[in-house]
């Protein structure tokens, strides 16, 4: 008989040994969390940065990381545990990996099932073939290095490998939502926000986890509970609800109800709650009022400050998001949308600048590399000052391989002199 008091009931059944993780066998997740239950703090942090490392390590997920989603699930749901939002934020990790990756759009997740299964049949020497033709239409020798790299490091078996374990770590997830979604109610602001954050990622399960989404976003007192509440609500509020002969207008009907109940916090007193309602609109669609443009804008200038227990999006980075956001608007407010990401650009640093740089060279240049570089006396004067600006990022900046790879990707210089001097910024 199963011991439904207890979250870990059933933990020593499973054979941990036969289960790999990143370091091997994951023998070790046991003790890890048991260690979760710790009332010590320490204890907790410790077993908290271990499971990251192991079932979770640089984003990927193992054979063990499903396994474990149940006994974290059960562990979050417990009122009288510790420390239960990390463990939400934990199972967030494992649904969707980083979740910058997913934003601004939100999960694929139809397109991400169906990409595993045709990778998974396709032909191992086909695949290589058309790597290699890729490699040979490089613009340049630096992309060509770049994707020699990327080539000398592919490997069939270890990316289906992979692919697939991530894929059922997202649906082991998924699978807890139903006794996930009630935290949305927890007397703990942080868990409120993790779960708010958590549910995000499952466009399944929309029609289950909207109604408690924007019912939060209506009633929480707290501002970062209810921005990260809003955003959510964004990320699923376009989810195919309709069924029956009518579906795709009852759910263009839903869809449209939500945004305007969502466009209702853009009135809102506290910047960060103003910040999600244009967040949510504009990746709606709904970004052609000039009030989102005005509150992205704001943001990517000067972010907000949210205040405990902050809001989990993008690592909390609500800059880089602004700026990733504003990459939706450029239909509409194409030169607008472009000073607002310069602004923030300039106000940026080290890995801070990752997210914003992206941002302002596909507004300045288009989603991809253009066939070649303009002469600095060609581009406008808004895109001749995002290239000052990025000449005139510090070494902080400069030193990161992340930085100079989405400059390579936008035919930019990568050294710095290099890119000062096409600026004309030689003397200066």
């Amino acid at each position: 008989m199963t011991d439904t008091t207890n979250p870990l009931a059933g933990l020593d059944a499973i054979d941990w040994a036969e289960l790999s993780h990143a370091y091997g066998e994951a023998d070790d997740v046991p003790g890890q969390l048991r260690a979760l239950c710790d009332p010590d703090a320490e204890v907790r942090g410790k077993a908290l940065h271990a499971l990251y490392g192991n079932i979770f390590h640089q984003g990927s997920r193992y054979e063990a990381s499903a396994v474990a989603v149940p006994f974290l699930a059960r562990l979050a749901a417990d009122p009288a545990l510790p420390g239960r939002a990390d463990v939400v934020g934990l199972l967030a990790a494992l649904a969707v990996g980083y979740d910058e990756a997913h934003l601004p759009d939100g999960v694929d997740v139809a397109g991400w099932r169906r990409e595993i299964a045709e990778f998974a049949a396709q032909d191992r020497e086909e695949l290589l073939a058309g790597y290699d033709a890729w490699v040979a239409a490089a613009p340049d020798e630096g992309e060509r290095a770049e994707r020699e790299m990327r080539r000398a490091m592919f490997d069939f078996e270890l990316h289906l490998s992979a692919g697939q374990p991530e894929l059922r770590a997202y649906d082991a997830v998924r699978g807890e939502l139903a006794g996930l979604s009630a935290l949305l109610d927890d007397p703990d602001p942080a868990v409120r926000a993790a779960t708010a954050h958590l549910l995000a990622w499952f466009p399944e399960e929309a029609a289950h986890t909207l109604p408690g989404l924007l019912r939060l976003a209506g009633e929480e007192s707290e501002p970062a509970v209810r921005a990260t509440a809003i955003v959510a609500a964004g990320l699923l509020a376009d989810a195919d609800t309709g069924t029956g002969t009518d579906a795709d207008a009852d759910a263009e009907t839903a869809e449209t109800a939500h945004a305007d109940r969502l466009r209702a916090h853009l009135a809102a007193r506290e910047p960060v709650v103003r910040w999600a309602a244009a967040t949510a609109l504009a990746r709606l669609g709904h970004g052609g009022d000039p009030a989102v443009l005005a509150e992205l804008a704001a943001t990517a200038a000067a972010p907000p400050e949210p205040g405990p227990p902050g809001v989990p999006f993008h690592d909390g980075d609500l800059r880089g998001y602004a700026a990733s956001t504003l990459t939706r608007l450029a239909d509409r407010f194409p030169d607008e949308a472009l000073d607002a990401v310069t602004d923030g650009l300039a106000a940026t640093s080290g890995p801070g600048s990752f997210a914003v740089t992206q941002a302002a060279l596909h507004l300045a240049f288009g989603p991809e590399r253009p066939d070649r570089l303009p002469a600095h006396a060609e581009l406008d004067a808004r895109r001749q000052r995002l290239i000052r600006v990025l000449a005139d990022l510090g070494e902080d900046t400069w030193r990161w391989g992340n930085f100079l790879a989405i400059l390579r990707g936008w035919g930019l210089p990568t050294a710095r002199k290099e890119l000062r001097e096409y600026a004309g910024m030689q003397g200066m």
